[in-house]
């Protein structure tokens, strides 16, 4: 599957999108940004746009449903990975390996860790 690449604005359009129950039309979504971001409805519609033309949202019509068509994992996963490519070589290990020694973890987050790695081994 092609990765998306969302910019700033556009993660925070998918966020109230992932974050409604069920899906909602453009203007109800413009309604929701103007209240939590303070977007105008031309600029949510604007991005709107660019999500459908990226293929991370479908529209529906009538009424243009906005259906989110990529999951905030797949995202975060992708995101991540680019993260990964660019600063640490594509190396899970080295950026791994940084990360933990930079972060002061409990033992508790440790044992977590050390449990997530044996359970997918």
């Amino acid at each position: 599957m092609e990765l998306i690449k969302l910019f700033d604005s556009e993660l925070r359009l998918m966020e109230l999108i992932w974050q409604q129950e069920e899906s909602k039309t453009a203007k109800e979504l413009s309604l929701i940004a103007a209240e939590v971001i303070g977007w105008n409805k031309n600029t949510t519609y604007t991005i709107l746009k660019k999500l459908i033309a990226k293929g991370a949202i479908e529209r529906i019509e009538p009424n243009f449903v906005c259906k989110a068509l990529i999951t905030r994992e797949r995202v975060q996963l992708d995101e991540t990975r680019k993260l990964i490519d660019k600063l640490y070589d594509g190396s899970i290990r080295t950026f791994f390996t940084s990360f933990i020694k930079k972060e002061h973890l409990s033992k508790e987050e440790i044992e977590e860790l050390k449990d997530i790695i044996n359970k997918e081994l």
